[in-house]
């Protein structure tokens, strides 16, 4: 892959040359043909490489062409799946052989594909239909070279600003992906969330099915539902319900449970539409929040809908936004584009997620910032992946074009 898109780079360059412009590494990789090549190869990886393929398409639209955007976007869909010989194989070292006997039916063909692994659907003969959480053999041996190439990849790509520390960033990424090839570890997950959101009426969590469960192999009982991005003929009220029963939730873990699944993928919710509840499926990429990223993420949310400014911009630095060595003009920045935040909350009743306004202003702020050398500060891996989950209820209320009063949530989440 590296040897292609280098050769379509080279050419690019050349073509670029003759015409007597001045080639940038960035255009040269950001081609159609090169991402085409990117996402196939991708598509048939498992592991770091497919996952953070996948995270990159979740939005890109605002930075890459509409044409680019789509191809990335087949990361969620197009995993190649395990034959069924290697399917086989897995399964009868997870529970041995003659394992088959005890299912009524078996489908081979997997109803979901992922970076880490594949679903299948089958039935037991008691009658119990499950979903079978199988992990691609090697996965968690290929990680850490995995994450080492994707690094690279990024730091050839021109798209970090100069002196930006990738390295951090990296390990994280790869401590987290270990973690997720725990199946025991998401299964205990699973457990504790159905735990907490016992009783609620507007969610359904499948099952852990503990004694066909091993490390390799997650078993949970089958739940069905729409993929929550074709909910969108749904009525308007339908959809500000759904997006505000998750934004909802991800205050609630925040703040009340101290504990998050941190992975905002659509691909891990569904809705069922003749019970009005949201299903909640995957629980790879939960983590404990400590006690002092809570607080000051409700001093956060307090100083903004209180417009204390300077308060604000006291939580904002210590919570990493900036440095003390920032220099005070990008502190200034920084602080108004959360400032503009809290303006767009509490201005109305409900906040519309389709008004682009707001994305437009904060991109537009965010690339005077890095033109003008704003460097950001290395962040810690609680408010990374905290900031990730934002964003993707972000993104997710937006495709359901909702409408949701967030300063009553917020308020709600923080008294």
């Amino acid at each position: 892959m590296t040897a292609g898109v280098a050769g379509n780079m080279a050419l690019g360059g050349l073509s670029q040359l003759v015409q007597a412009k001045r080639p940038t590494m960035r255009d040269l990789l950001l081609t159609p043909k090169n991402i085409t090549r990117i996402t196939e190869q991708l598509a048939q990886m498992r592991g770091a490489a497919m996952k953070i393929g996948q995270l990159v398409s979740m939005d890109t639209g605002d930075v890459l062409p509409p044409e680019l955007t789509q191809i990335m976007a087949r990361l969620r869909n197009d995993a190649h799946f395990m034959p069924a010989a290697q399917l086989k194989q897995v399964l009868n070292a997870e529970w041995g052989h003659g394992w088959l006997k005890s299912f009524k039916s078996f489908d081979i063909h997997p109803i979901a594909a992922a970076s880490i692994g594949q679903v299948h659907r089958a039935v037991l003969k008691d009658g119990r239909v499950l979903a079978i959480k199988v992990q691609y053999p090697g996965v968690a041996k290929s990680i850490d070279s995995d994450v080492a190439n994707v690094g690279a990849l990024i730091k050839m790509s021109g798209l970090m600003p100069k002196g930006f520390e990738l390295a951090p960033y990296m390990e994280e990424a790869r401590k987290q992906l270990h973690q997720e090839t725990d199946y025991a570890r998401e299964a205990l997950y699973l457990s504790r969330f159905n735990e907490l959101l016992s009783g609620r009426s507007n969610f359904t969590l499948p099952e852990l099915i503990e004694e066909w469960s091993t490390s390799q192999v997650l078993c949970m009982s089958y739940v069905a539902g729409t993929d929550i991005e074709g909910t969108t003929h749904l009525s308007q009220d339908a959809r500000n319900e759904i997006a505000s029963t998750l934004i909802a939730l991800t205050l609630e873990e925040l703040f009340s449970f101290g504990v998050m699944q941190t992975d905002p993928n659509f691909a891990n919710y569904l809705y069922d539409e003749a019970t009005q509840k949201v299903v909640l499926l995957d629980f790879g990429a939960t983590q404990e929040i400590g006690s002092e990223i809570v607080t000051q993420y409700r001093d956060l949310f307090t100083a903004g809908l209180g417009r204390d400014i300077d308060a604000l911009q006291a939580i904002v630095q210590k919570i990493g936004f900036f440095a003390g060595k920032t220099k005070d003009t990008h502190k200034a920045q920084i602080t108004a584009m959360i400032e503009l935040v809290f303006d767009a909350i509490t201005q109305s009743e409900s906040y519309d997620f389709t008004d682009g306004k707001l994305q437009a202003k904060m991109q537009d702020m965010g690339m005077k910032l890095a033109n003008d050398g704003f460097i950001p500060p290395p962040l810690g891996i609680d408010v990374l992946l905290l900031q990730r989950k934002f964003g993707g209820m972000f993104l997710l209320a937006n495709r359901l074009g909702a409408q949701v009063d967030l300063k009553a949530l917020i308020e709600r989440s923080v008294a």
